[in-house]
């Protein structure tokens, strides 16, 4: 799971990512609203937790606008702000949840699993499929002409991406970005090798290199 952090208090980002990443989430983190409403435009994340008082634009214009776009990720407002109002507020805008600082770290980890199964539950019966291959989203299970193949954690959310984004060329950055934070050490030919992984597990022209852009696979 990837979560997209929106937090101008640099210490909290930090500690943030920090516990997060021991849960195994991949974090990414800006401090302003505009980067987030470009973030979202271009490295969708499955979550974001926003903060509402930001240096350029206050986070409900943050989840107002996305809303307008019909952008449906769930967000998590994490802010000091804590009267019924401003909840109501941030609920009325179209906010998926709002927890209030100072907060317990058991509680915000809590309240990202409910996202986290509403996500699922949505999805639940949405197999993707491209060719005789099969992801399975709920049971995060890959088949191939109907038989289980067994793949890393690296390789299933690089090929969940791809399958996902059928038709279309992804780039290195946005593979990575499924894979890492922002800023993460990342040994140059990582994602090559999970590629080339992929491609004997599943078939070796599944996946296309299309040389100085990214890779694809083929909808059909």
């Amino acid at each position: 799971m990837q979560i997209l952090l929106v937090e101008d208090d640099l210490s909290l980002a930090d500690g943030l990512q920090q516990a997060l990443k021991q849960e195994g989430i991949t974090v990414n983190h800006v401090s302003r609203g505009q980067e987030a409403l470009h973030v979202v435009q271009s490295f969708p994340p499955d979550i974001m937790i926003l903060d509402l008082g930001l240096p350029d634009i206050d986070g409900l214009e943050v989840v107002s606008r996305l809303r307008k776009e019909h952008i449906t990720l769930p967000i998590l407002i994490l802010t000091a702000r804590g009267s019924v109002e401003d909840k109501v507020s941030g609920l009325d805008v179209g906010a998926d949840d709002y927890l209030a600082k100072p907060f317990e770290m058991q509680e915000l980890l809590a309240r990202i699993r409910v996202l986290e199964r509403r996500i699922s539950t949505t999805t639940a019966s949405n197999d993707i499929v491209v060719g005789n291959v099969l992801l399975d989203p709920k049971a995060m299970q890959v088949k191939v002409d109907g038989k289980d193949i067994v793949l890393s954690k690296s390789e299933y959310m690089l090929l969940k991406a791809l399958m996902q984004n059928a038709g279309r060329i992804l780039t290195r950055d946005n593979l990575e970005s499924q894979l890492y934070s922002w800023g993460e050490e990342v040994s140059s030919n990582t994602l090559e090798v999970h590629i080339h992984h992929l491609r004997k597990k599943i078939a070796a022209d599944f996946i296309k290199t299309v040389r100085g852009v990214g890779y694809t696979v083929n909808k059909t």
